[in-house]
């Protein structure tokens, strides 16, 4: 069909009215998008800005209280060190004034230890506290994020969890986090990584178990139904050689941090195991693993 020629012009002129107008709308609706974006942002970083304010207050808050503390203990010692001079003198002379300054010294002594115990136990409060600091309720988003890299993390748990103190759940977070990123950097996508926790009367364990080495040798071309081969040498490496590095360290001194000990090894053919076992982890104050609820109650 053939227009006439005075159609023609009209047609073009509609044609390009409708394409302005499709434009305008997708200007608008971009537009109308990008503002509402940009006011999600403002209120997300005016929310962050707040919390941040907060955080900064109450940690200026606990570093005074630390260094009124320490400045105590520094006094308490000093006075330690100076009944201690008197007692030896003392004792020269007259034994009991020696044994009545051993006692004053002793309980100076525990007034400031206690006081250093309360240091140790602020410090690690506000370590674990700086910011949004992850919980043992974050390893789930941690599995997550580490699946979406390309780990299949599978998660067990056995007994009756109980609340311990927030360092101590930052503590856990972070063996985890390591311990999942080395499967993942050693085994490669598809490797898998089973997580077990294990909570007990007073004390806990975390165990990751990965298949790093089966995998790797499949992304090589290894046939995935055939068994993995390995010397009798490779077996006795893995029984004697101590496995370290700069990940393991850390982690090691984070579990020794709360009484805890950090056991590396791997399995021939199969993987890497990373157990950390604390095992008063429930009642972990500074003061090895002691329930102080029991003595109060006496």
């Amino acid at each position: 069909m053939v227009l006439p020629d005075d159609v023609v012009p009209y047609a073009l002129v509609i044609a390009g009215l409708v394409l302005v107008v499709v434009a305008l709308v997708v200007v608008t609706v971009l537009a109308v998008r990008r503002a509402r974006r940009l006011g999600a942002e403002r209120t997300v970083n005016a929310r962050a800005r707040v919390d941040l304010e907060l955080s900064v207050a109450d940690q200026s808050g606990r570093l005074r209280m630390i260094r009124e503390l320490h400045d105590l203990s520094l006094h308490r010692v000093t006075t330690m060190i100076s009944d201690a001079d008197g007692a030896r003198y003392a004792g020269q002379t007259d034994p009991n004034a020696a044994v009545r300054a051993a006692g004053t010294i002793s309980e100076t002594g525990r007034t400031a230890l206690a006081d250093m115990r309360r240091v140790s136990l602020l410090v690690r409060e506000s370590e674990a506290e700086i910011g949004l600091q992850p919980t043992l309720k974050s390893t789930r988003d941690l599995f997550a994020i580490m699946r979406d890299a390309g780990l299949t993390v599978i998660f067990e748990r056995s007994g009756d969890p109980y609340q311990v103190t927030p360092g101590a759940e930052l503590m856990i977070y972070r063996i985890m986090q390591e311990a999942l990123s080395n499967s993942l950097k050693y085994g490669g996508e598809g490797t898998t990584a089973r997580v077990a926790f294990t909570w007990t009367q007073d004390g806990f364990q975390a165990r990751v178990d990965d298949d790093g080495f089966r995998n790797a040798a499949i992304r090589k071309g290894m046939d995935p139904t055939a068994p993995m081969s390995y010397t009798v040498e490779d077996d006795l490496h893995a029984l004697t050689d101590e496995i370290v590095g700069p990940g393991i360290a850390v982690m090691r001194e984070r579990a020794e941090l709360y009484g805890g000990t950090l056991n590396v090894t791997q399995t021939p053919g199969v993987g890497f195991s990373i157990s950390a076992v604390f095992p008063t982890l429930r009642h972990h104050n500074g003061v090895h693993g002691v329930d102080l609820s029991r003595g109060a109650a006496r």
